[in-house]
């Protein structure tokens, strides 16, 4: 067996190393998935919902545009569907009658923070003002309870679950991200939200003009495909 020379050896090394650089960057790449651990009981946040019934959840995160909220709402109702909004603390306090209009709709209503901070970079107590700051005046306002957190940014740590769970919420993520905070294309939000979608899936929006535009377009092809709108409650149901 023939030795290596030190070119080989010097090429077999710079190999490795970029292989090593690729396996590194695509963990990197990956969604975090943190899991809080505590007295036996495994606290993670929920990607997706119950995958053996042909169902999806649109989810809003809302902290701007009540005009466009409202809008959403009686769109969902034109079409006899329901989605969660994921409100802000900040935004649902000068919002009472939106609020309570969501509600009317059938509509869940869930936590999405109360300043629209880090989590993942803030403390224990922080996480926890945060969170029940927004629960108590959605709470206050509506008489709702909501029992779902969506942090802001996707943005968590182990703190953020052991808070959401101590104060009786599950934390959500998404399957699916229309990114149309960023990107305004109506075609683009109707093709992220409906391409190669599965049962479960967690569908991500925020209340954008072309998002309401992009919505009849995305609840049709649902509706072609057979597949209902509900809540992410229900959505993550196992019955």
């Amino acid at each position: 067996m023939k030795k290596l020379t030190l070119k080989g050896v010097r090429i077999v090394s710079t190999i490795m190393m970029a292989l090593l650089v690729v396996a590194v960057g695509a963990v990197c790449l990956l969604p975090e998935r943190t899991v809080y651990i505590s007295g036996g009981k495994t606290y993670a946040p929920i990607y997706s919902g119950n995958t053996e019934k042909a169902q999806v959840a649109l989810m809003f995160n809302v902290y701007e545009n009540t005009d466009i909220v409202n809008a959403i709402v009686d769109k969902l109702a034109d079409n006899g569907v329901i989605a969660t909004f994921f409100v802000g603390g900040c935004w649902a306090d000068d919002n009472t009658e939106t609020l309570k209009r969501i509600i009317a709709g059938g509509n869940e209503l869930a936590n999405h923070g109360y300043f629209h901070l880090d989590h993942k970079k803030l403390s224990e107590e922080r996480n926890r003002e945060e969170i029940s700051c927004c629960h108590e005046v959605v709470k206050a306002l509506t008489g709702y309870e909501m029992e779902l957190f969506a942090p802001p940014s996707g943005a968590y740590g182990d703190v953020t679950l052991k808070c959401a769970a101590s104060l009786g919420y599950k934390t959500i993520m998404w399957t699916v991200d229309t990114i149309d905070w960023r990107d305004g294309d109506v075609d683009v939000i109707v093709s992220r939200a409906t391409k190669n979608v599965t049962s479960g899936a967690l569908v991500l929006m925020h209340p954008k003009q072309h998002t309401l535009t992009a919505l009849d377009e995305i609840l049709a092809f649902y509706k072609e495909k057979g597949i209902a709108c509900v809540t992410v409650s229900q959505c993550i149901a196992n019955d």
